[in-house]
């Protein structure tokens, strides 16, 4: 899942930590000024999400999740690959697409 976020959103960083109380708080960062955090009270607990920015990262990550119960798979999984002269790489699969730029 992070290697369809990372092409679906680029530059995305991502911190855990669990407290010693075990609660755990997932945090989603992106240069846009983006960001999600997710803390639950335990490994087994639903979190409760606050993000903001203009994209929301944990939608994102929740539509990955989505394709991956629904399809059985993720789009990156037998996606063509494009790849220009410069470098860039193009991901394309059934409506779903994704470019990373040459750096």
């Amino acid at each position: 899942m992070r290697s369809t976020l990372e092409l679906t959103v680029p530059g995305t960083e991502h911190r855990m930590d669990v407290a010693k109380d075990g609660t755990r708080t997932a945090c989603m960062l992106h240069p846009d000024g983006s960001w999600a955090r997710a803390t639950a009270p335990g490994a087994r607990e639903l979190p409760t999400v606050h993000q903001s920015g203009p994209r929301r990262l944990w939608d994102e990550l929740d539509r990955i999740r989505t394709w991956l119960v629904i399809d059985g798979d993720l789009p990156i999984s037998g996606a063509a690959v494009r790849i220009d002269p410069d470098g860039a790489c193009h991901f394309t699969r059934s409506g779903w697409s994704a470019t990373i730029s040459a750096r």
